[in-house]
C-alpha cells in the first residue's frame, strides 16, 4: 500500500541541466521536488527506506543476516544480482550506503512497464528473501 501511494511518478525535466531528465531522488538538487522519505524498521538489521521525488522512487533494503554463513550467502546473492542489473532494469548496481540492495524506479519505467507489476516484483523479492531466511533457520 505504501508503494502505490508514494509513487505518482511523472515526466519532469532536470532544473539544473537543459534537455536532461535525471532522477531527482538521486541528484537531490531541488529540495522542493523531494517528498519525505519513509523508513520501515522491523529492527536495526531489517529495514526498508522508500525515497520519492517527482520523477523517481528509490527503495533500499537492509536484509537480516543472523550469522556469518547467512552474511556470506547474502553478499554472494546480492553481488550476483548486481552483476546483472541491466537485466532487472530497476536494480541499482550500487546500493545506498547502509543498505544491502536498492531499486530505482523512474517515470520511464512506469511508462514502459505496468506500475503494479513493478511493485509486485519488489514485494515478491522481499518476501522471497524473508522465506529464504526462515527456511535456512529452521533447517
Amino acid at each position: 500500500m505504501i508503494l502505490t501511494d508514494t509513487s505518482p511518478l511523472m515526466n519532469f525535466p532536470c532544473q539544473e541541466v537543459e534537455r536532461h531528465n535525471k532522477p531527482e531522488v538521486e541528484l537531490k538538487t531541488s529540495p522542493e521536488l523531494l517528498l519525505n522519505p519513509v523508513l520501515i524498521c522491523r529492527n536495526e538489521a531489517e529495514k526498508c527506506l522508500i525515497e520519492t521525488s517527482i520523477n523517481s522512487l528509490r527503495i533500499s533494503l537492509k536484509v537480516k543476516q543472523a550469522d556469518e554463513l547467512e552474511n556470506i550467502l547474502t553478499k554472494k546473492f546480492l553481488r550476483f544480482l548486481s552483476m546483472r542489473a541491466e537485466a532487472f532494469q530497476v536494480l541499482r548496481r550500487k546500493p545506498v550506503q547502509g543498505y544491502d540492495i536498492s531499486f530505482l524506479i523512474t517515470n520511464y519505467h512506469c511508462e514502459e512497464m505496468q506500475k503494479q507489476k513493478l511493485i509486485d516484483f519488489i514485494v515478491q523479492f522481499m518476501e522471497a528473501r524473508f522465506l529464504f531466511t526462515i527456511t535456512y533457520l529452521t533447517a
